[in-house]
């Protein structure tokens, strides 16, 4: 089918209109100011004069080339500090103009936009939004337009206002915050883009057809700027902090047995520009209390879990440092293992005090891009050795080390050519960890490298795009360090039927590889790509990077059709199949699928979204932890998305899925609900209630391998039940309150228990041997199964009871007052509370109560920093 699909995706190609290359590329020619603006948001200095308006927007989405209902002009001027923008936007019904409030980087309501390439490299932008309502977004565009970083937070000044006529946009953008070459005249990319929110239409200046291949190569001219010097830019940012929790007390703890705790912390951070080209990003001792916590989760898979980054520093740039080693979330920098929980165990403990997270010392990112167009990007970063209080039993105290002071180095690089078209790069990583050899701290690597090459190849005019990735991984530690990698749920060298893999007890060094290759046509209307990837037992990337899985070979195909102009139904709509195969190293086919989605919006602004997911048995190689492969028969996936008009001051959307697993081995739904409000322009909540029913026959509990291998699958009904709370009070663009909490509750009841026949596991006839009523007993003391399968009335093998229930509240209140460009005042409340317990409790209403009995920790945060830019 796959075959016949590219065949078929090919064929019709030549049949699809695309942009025409012989699209005219428009010009503006800005001129020198010796009298620069006022930035008041009104356009009647004197200066404006000086220089011709600019014009005659065309419409990108949802017609493309249509005539825009409203006129927009703007005006460019520049001095030897300063870039200056006025934008005119023109509106019939002034009074109807959407100004809604946000949080920076937000883009609600009206907006206009420039997007600036002052490296003339055809894949880089500068973007800074206006909204109508004064609220400012800027976003670093790279690639060509696939990767908009909203972290990046410059310094520059806007104002606006309404009259009659519709609203003024003025900007005032210091050339310190954009990069470009020491010469004496510049040509620079430019784009201009006018959101008109109540139409939901959007005007660019130069004409883009939407089904272009890139954004940033497409751009117009800016044309005038001569005499100007690269700026070196130097902004220091000191802050301090401090903080008071209270938390319940617990007698005899002599670490929360006043219930109190308060600190202080004094930190900095530095942007410096040490030329026109790098610039370096510096951080001592950071804090990132006012952040929100990670959602609440429960795990009953074999693999970690992935949760994105949310501290500003790691942040802005990250795009800079992502390698993906094939589609999805392995990649071989991951910036949350830089300051991650500690990861010693020490023995002998009645009381612990310890960290949640390992303090970092230092972090320092250098980045950078040439008149030659060889980019860079290198971080470092240090922890610190953390140690804990520990309390034994016999009321002694101690301190342990529970983290090994490491050292965190990655350096990506880039080199372009032919506009963009060609770009070849690397990425190396460097982790080293000093004096780790106690309270299990031996286990982990000594040192870790990772390297990835990489080519990207446009052809045909940007048409069609070639790809190539490889890369490998090389992780060096004592014996007992490797064995447990070389067991680690990711490579399970121990599996009985592992056959092309052998582990070694004596190795003190694993080298791994990847390599990646995709091929495919991305503009126009029918698209399509094709690739194939592999990840080697052996590879290890998670002392730097985020690695869920290795032993994969994966085969994949995806075609997209999609109409980005009006129909008498629709204003845009998409049509997508992906198809995969994955193969272990062993040649054995672990998995196969397909999905078929579509998405579509209607004429009222309504969405709808639909896709059918199938995908055949499941060998998995790890679920068993160790064990032999276990076979999962397969299952059908069905869910829509129905969403409201974005436009309104109350917008729904309804999520629903369901999986039918063959052979009724599992039953799954999930339903979620999203409701948007905006009583005034300042102000918006949403809620975001989710419920989950799961009710699988062959989940994994417990295993025991002394001897003859045991395990443990069994049912499990998992009712969860959780909600995300958003508020954002916008009192002025600079000045907002911000709330986020989730309620969250899970109920796990398991029964119906079965153990594995470990000697045909992946055979679905034979593969599990259902536990009898009378083979087993419980034993209350223990809170054990003990399972007499032999009959002669002595326990052969016993499990621990899996049941369980988890409640978590956890919660942020943020004031964030930004009281001058870049100098930020922050006061913080956050809640943390959670509740675990091995209980067969599992209606809504018993569970709700203890969620309203929770208690946690309360924590006030006040945050200052001022920025000096010298």
């Amino acid at each position: 089918m796959r075959f016949i699909l590219l065949l078929l995706s090919l064929a019709t190609n030549h049949l699809v209109w695309t942009q025409q290359e012989t699209t005219p590329t428009k010009s503006y020619t800005t001129t020198w100011t010796d009298n620069p603006p006022s930035i008041d948001g009104s356009l009647d200095d004197d200066a404006w004069s000086t220089v011709d308006w600019g014009g005659d927007f065309v419409g990108h989405q949802p017609d493309y080339l249509s005539e825009p209902s409203q006129d927009t002009k703007f005006k460019i001027l520049y001095d030897e500090k300063f870039l200056y923008v006025g934008v005119r936007a023109y509106d019939s019904n002034p009074e109807e103009i959407v100004r809604r409030m946000s949080r920076r980087d937000g883009f609600d309501g009206d907006w206009v936009e420039i997007n600036i390439d002052s490296y003339g490299d055809k894949r880089t932008a500068f973007s800074f939004t206006a909204s109508v309502s004064g609220v400012k977004g800027d976003e670093y565009v790279s690639n060509n337009g696939d990767n908009w970083d909203s972290t990046w937070d410059p310094i520059w000044f806007l104002k606006t206002s309404i009259d009659t006529e519709g609203w003024i946009a003025e900007f005032k953008i210091p050339l310190s915050q954009l990069r470009f070459a020491n010469r004496e005249a510049h040509t620079w990319g430019i784009q201009l883009t006018r959101r008109f929110f109540r139409d939901e239409e959007r005007w660019t200046w130069q004409p883009v057809d939407p089904n272009a291949p890139g954004w940033v190569h497409l751009f117009g001219e800016l044309n005038g700027i001569t005499g100007i010097k690269p700026q070196k830019q130097l902004e220091i940012m000191p802050y301090v902090v401090g903080a008071t929790s209270r938390f319940p007390k617990e007698e005899g703890n002599p670490y929360r047995d006043t219930g109190t705790s308060t600190e202080g912390n004094i930190g900095v951070d530095a942007k410096i520009g040490l030329t026109s080209d790098i610039t370096l990003d510096l951080t001592i001792n950071p804090d990132f209390g006012q952040v929100d916590a990670d959602p609440s989760a429960v795990n009953l898979s074999a693999f970690q879990l992935f949760f994105r980054e949310q501290r500003p520093f790691f942040l802005e740039g990250n795009n800079i440092l992502e390698f993906g080693t094939s589609g999805g979330i392995n990649n071989l920098f991951y910036s949350r293992r830089i300051g991650a929980r500690p990861q010693g165990s020490p023995d002998d403990v009645e009381y612990i005090d310890a960290p949640n997270n390992t303090r970092i010392l230092a972090a320092a990112k250098l980045t950078g891009k040439n008149s030659k167009a060889f980019s860079w990007g290198v971080q470092q970063a240090v922890t610190q050795r953390t140690y804990a209080d520990v309390t034994n039993s016999l009321g002694q105290e101690r301190r342990e080390v529970i983290e090994p002071m490491t050292s965190f180095t990655v350096g990506r690089f880039q080199q372009d050519l032919n506009e963009g078209k060609t770009v070849f790069g690397a990425i190396l990583s460097n982790v080293s960890r000093f004096d780790n050899r106690s309270n299990g701290l031996e286990l982990l690597h000594d040192d870790a490298q990772s390297a990835g090459v990489d080519l990207n190849q446009d052809l045909w005019n940007r048409k069609y795009s070639f790809n190539v990735r490889f890369g490998g991984s090389r992780v060096h530690g004592t014996q007992g360090a490797i064995y447990q990698t070389q067991t680690a749920l990711e490579r399970n060298f121990q599996r009985p039927d592992n056959n092309y893999r052998e582990l070694d007890t004596t190795r003190t060094e694993l080298v791994g590889s990847f390599a990646a290759l995709t091929f495919g046509r991305q503009d126009g209307n029918w698209n399509w790509r094709v690739g194939s990837n592999y990840r080697s037992p052996e590879l290890e990337l998670n002392d730097i990077g985020f690695l869920q899985r290795t032993d994969n070979w994966n085969h994949w195909f995806f075609t997209r059709y999609q109409i980005n102009d009006k129909t008498k139904l629709f204003r845009f709509q998409n049509y997508n199949f992906y198809a995969e195969q994955n193969y272990d190293f062993g040649g054995t086919l672990t998995s196969s699928s397909f999905d078929i989605n579509m998405g579509v919006q209607f004429h009222n602004y309504w969405n709808f979204n639909t896709g059918f997911y199938r995908e055949g048995i499941n060998i998995a190689n790890s679920d068993l932890r160790g064990g032999p492969a276990l076979a999962y028969p397969g299952g059908t996936n069905w869910w829509y998305w129905i969403g409201t008009n974005n436009q309104r001051m109350i917008r729904l959307s309804w999520n629903h899925w369901f999986f039918w697993g063959d052979r009724d081995y599992t039953r799954n739904t999930g339903m979620s609900l999203n409701i948007t409000a905006r009583p005034m322009d300042a102000l918006r909540i949403s809620l975001s209630p989710n419920i989950q029913f799961r009710d699988n026959s062959m989940q994994y509990i417990e295993s025991n391998n002394e001897g003859e291998g045991i395990y443990m699958l069994s049912r499990v009904e998992q009712n969860t039940y959780s909600m995300t709370i958003r508020a954002n009070y916008n009192i002025t663009p600079d000045l907002t309150l911000e709330f986020w909490g989730e309620p969250f509750i899970s109920s796990n009841l398991f029964s119906d228990f079965v153990r594995v026949n470990t000697q045909d596991a992946t055979n679905l006839n034979e593969q599990l041997i259902p536990i009898r009523e009378e083979w087993k007993t419980y034993d209350f003391e223990s809170e054990t199964y003990q399972v007499d399968q032999s009959g002669d009335m002595v326990s052969d093998y016993s499990f621990s009871n899996p049941d369980f229930n988890t409640v978590n509240f956890r919660s942020n209140l943020v004031l964030r007052w930004e009281y001058i460009p870049g100098s930020v005042l922050f006061a913080a409340w956050s809640h943390n509370g959670s509740l675990f317990e091995n209980t067969g409790r599992n209606r809504f209403n018993q569970l709700w109560g203890d969620l309203r009995a929770l208690e946690g920790t309360n924590t006030f945060l006040i945050k200052y920093s001022y920025r000096f830019v010298l």
